[in-house]
């Protein structure tokens, strides 16, 4: 199989990935909830990775990283940790459903919500960012490269607006972190959300968010904390408050093995390797009859992705017969983006969506454009 469905999901994962998830498996206990071994074992592991992953992101404070298990979770708690009714966000029409349905149902209680809108081409105009600024503005919740295009956003332009008027800056990184270079103090991010099994090449079940010190986040969730066992409420210090219950040591330990491996190649190394691959296959691809190819790939950096649709086939005929036929990995559909489909006028056809790892090669890509000259003939 040729795999090039990666920001679903990376399949090929470092082996250190997978030694640390099975060696934890069979050694760690419950992280904060013992004085033994197993749970000091895995509470000094959990703690290290909040310390990698805090160096890898540009967190001032590793305990400002929490845990989460995947970015959905992340984004679910920072924007209804720091939004209410009587507030105002701005976001755009590149959002995945984990940040539109949350702000929906703010929207639904009483919350503002206006949109940056997308054209043709996946392209926002930043003039619209600053022309949407409410006195009560609290948020701009944007993500750091959409899921469906590729195309990234320009954070340190939106970052200046928002903090010029009193609002913070969260950033969905599902489709960056791990791939492009990420510095949040540098960048000015207040929240960054992020996901452990796309670009990071760590396990599913994995994820988090890093809070800049000052940013205060209600607690999205309550209980079990391994600490203030008597106090009522949830204990006030990060990360504690915004991680209730049972980490997911087993996942979090292979999540600390993938930021090892991409420290040790490179994030950027790693990056020009799939951007090179995303280039070969969208130059083949682009230049076929009756394709057609979606977002700007004059822009660098920009998530590897290629999403594309054959004449007016329907996008899901189109990923399984690449699939039967030809033995290659996409997704297709609305990739829960629906506001970007509507931008694109693919929303009854979708799209048929083509993204790239630093494992995938060159032979597999001439595949994959072979692949597509043939069904666009037939």
């Amino acid at each position: 199989m040729i795999y090039l469905d990666n920001a679903a999901t990376t399949l090929h994962k470092p082996s250190a990935v997978i030694e640390a998830v099975v060696n934890a498996m069979q050694s760690a206990g419950n992280a904060a909830r013992g004085a033994h071994g197993a749970s000091l074992g895995a509470a000094g592991m959990v703690y290290d990775t909040r310390q990698k992953l805090a160096a890898l992101f540009g967190c001032p404070r590793a305990d400002h990283v929490a845990f989460t298990a995947n970015a959905t979770g992340a984004l679910n708690i920072a924007i209804y940790g720091l939004l209410g009714p009587n507030d105002h966000a701005i976001t755009t029409d590149l959002e995945h459903n984990s940040v539109l349905r949350p702000l929906y149902d703010l929207e639904e209680r009483g919350m503002g919500l206006d949109f940056v809108s997308a054209d043709r081409n996946g392209c926002v105009n930043y003039n619209e960012f600053e022309a949407l600024m409410k006195p009560n503005t609290k948020a701009i919740v944007c993500t750091h490269a959409s899921n469906l295009t590729g195309n990234a956003l320009d954070v340190a332009r939106i970052v200046e607006i928002a903090h010029r008027y009193g609002a913070y800056l969260i950033v969905d990184a599902a489709q960056s972190a791990g791939s492009f270079s990420i510095n949040m103090t540098e960048m000015g991010i207040d929240v960054l959300c992020f996901t452990g099994h796309k670009g990071l090449m760590g396990p599913q079940g994995t994820g988090g968010l890093c809070v800049r010190p000052g940013v205060e986040l209600r607690p999205f969730m309550r209980g079990g904390s391994g600490v203030q066992s008597h106090n009522k409420h949830q204990p006030v210090n990060y990360p504690t408050r915004l991680e209730a219950g049972t980490l997911n040591s087993h996942g979090i330990a292979g999540l600390g093995a993938a930021v090892d491996y991409l420290t040790s190649k490179g994030v950027e190394n790693l990056y020009r390797i799939e951007y090179d691959l995303m280039m070969q296959f969208y130059e083949g691809v682009s230049a076929i009859d009756g394709v057609t190819v979606y977002g700007d790939f004059s822009a660098k950096p920009r998530a590897a992705i290629v999403s594309l649709n054959i004449r007016d086939y329907d996008s899901s005929m189109v990923a399984d017969a690449l699939y039967t036929d030809y033995g290659i990995a996409t997704r297709a559909g609305a990739h829960c983006a629906p506001r970007m489909h509507a931008a694109l006028g693919t929303t009854e056809q979708g799209a048929v969506r083509f993204s790239f790892s630093p494992f995938n090669t060159e032979k597999e890509i001439r595949s994959a454009i072979d692949a597509i000259r043939q069904i666009s003939i037939e």
